[in-house]
């Protein structure tokens, strides 16, 4: 795995190279977490759009504040690697997809939080699997500026029929927080909340 995501550093070119970066995978395996380095020469920002937001569908902004280990002091330049299915439920790649972007689709995204530690994203609310096995979701995966990166448990959406107690009340939630948003109408875009404590219950931190 370390010697994948080195390989892919050196190939996205110098934007990584310049924050000399030396990457540590915590909080145990984690397939497909290097895709987190993908954003290659993009100067990332505290908000972003994602590809899908003008499609039809749901319009939603997910927001929130990196903290920490403290779960006090906001923790600025964390980037964040957010990714989730069309609203057919299926991870849509696109025919030049290169990398990860093969497996996650092209309905991704890279946030940097500002000095403030906070991020928001606009997007389309994701379908459920096909299968029906899955509630809706959004994969987080958390890049802190000395190189640890690591997954967070998915954002799942209050009142989805599909979740568990696991999604809505888990014991011991990787960064702190459930990830369970509850969407409350602004205009005309539906608005989530979801903070982060970094490092909060990630094995091995």
């Amino acid at each position: 795995m370390r010697a994948a995501v080195i390989i892919s550093i050196f190939l996205l070119g110098s934007c990584l190279r310049a924050q000399e970066l030396t990457p540590e995978l915590v909080g145990g395996p984690c397939e497909g977490c290097e895709a987190i380095f993908e954003y290659g020469d993009q100067a990332l920002k505290a908000t972003d759009t994602l590809p899908d937001f003008h499609n039809t569908g749901q319009r939603i902004k997910v927001q929130g504040t990196i903290y920490q280990s403290d779960g006090i002091t906001p923790a600025k330049n964390v980037i964040l690697y957010v990714y989730h299915t069309n609203q057919d439920g299926r991870y849509e790649a696109k025919s030049n997809a290169r990398g990860w972007a093969n497996r996650h689709g092209y309905i991704r995204g890279w946030v940097k939080t500002d000095a403030d530690g906070r991020y928001s994203f606009y997007t389309l609310k994701p379908g459920a699997y096909p299968s029906g096995t899955e509630p809706a979701h959004i994969h987080y995966t958390v890049l802190e500026p000395d190189g640890k990166y690591y997954w967070l448990g998915s954002c799942h959406f209050s009142g989805d029929p599909l979740l568990s107690k696991n999604e809505t009340d888990p014991k011991t939630p990787r960064g702190g927080t459930s990830g369970l948003l509850t969407l409350e109408k602004e205009g005309g875009i539906h608005v989530g909340t979801r903070d982060i404590i970094l490092g909060r219950n990630i094995p091995g931190y």
